[in-house]
């Protein structure tokens, strides 16, 4: 997938370099200023390109986050039963996977559990998530369907669909099911385990090595823009680049 050149980016310098995505540890986040911290940096760029804000979401804790997520707040605020969680919310990602060695970016949405423990209540499945919306668009010939095809098959994007408990099944250009096979997969996922949907892009560390850090910034925010079609497909709301006329 190329870089778009025309990628929306804050109005400051771009400090981040290709070494903050660490292959053991996973992204760099602290003990940097704010021009090298992706957080800032693409959580700025995004509400430039969309003129909305957006929230912030991680696993991991202290130096290296594992996953580092964003999405449109207005989405979160229009759920009427899950407004004060960002679980039902698509978003926007990247992660490092340590044990592929592979950075990831990306669209994600959950499931949550279907069944869960009383502690673990606000990550239970709510009629108001993105993830209905998702699995009623997985049919042939729907728009969703087009998206994907043209994600997958033409452009190299990866998919990792299913439980997140157990070997998630992972899906590219080699593999792709079909649309009918993936909603059947991801219906069938345990009630009581933690699922979800992940659309990403691959890099290896060899190519995150031999990038610099604008590039792997540039292309991130290429990747977000390749994804936000059928992102608005699932969503409450849609996200849009105003024109030159707004």
């Amino acid at each position: 997938m190329k870089t778009n050149p025309h990628a929306a980016l804050p109005s400051v310098a771009i400090g981040f370099r290709p070494e903050f995505l660490d292959f053991r540890r996973g992204i760099r986040v602290g003990n940097l200023a704010d021009h090298e911290r992706i957080t800032r940096i693409l959580k700025l760029a995004l509400e430039a390109r969309y003129q909305q804000g957006f929230v912030t979401e991680r696993w991991g804790r202290g130096v290296f986050w594992r996953w580092i997520a964003f999405l449109p707040r207005a989405n979160r605020e229009a759920k009427p039963l899950s407004s004060h969680v960002s679980f039902g919310c698509a978003k926007f990602f990247i992660s490092v996977e340590t044990e592929e060695k592979l950075f990831q970016c990306g669209l994600q949405i959950e499931r949550g559990y279907v069944k869960t423990p009383r502690s673990f209540r606000a990550c239970q499945l709510r009629p108001d998530w993105d993830w209905h919306r998702l699995l009623k668009g997985l049919r042939p010939g729907s728009p969703l369907e087009r998206e994907l095809r043209r994600l997958i098959l033409r452009e190299g994007f990866g998919l990792h669909a299913g439980s997140w408990e157990t070997e998630i099944a992972q899906f590219s250009k080699a593999n792709f099911p079909g649309v009918a096979k993936l909603r059947r997969l991801l219906a069938a996922a345990p009630q009581t385990h933690w699922a979800g949907f992940q659309l990403f892009y691959p890099m290896t560390e060899g190519e995150v090595r031999s990038a610099t850090g604008l590039d792997l910034v540039e292309s991130m925010l290429a990747v977000f823009r390749e994804v936000t079609p059928l992102m608005n497909l699932v969503m409450q709301i849609e996200l849009a680049e105003p024109t030159q006329e707004d």
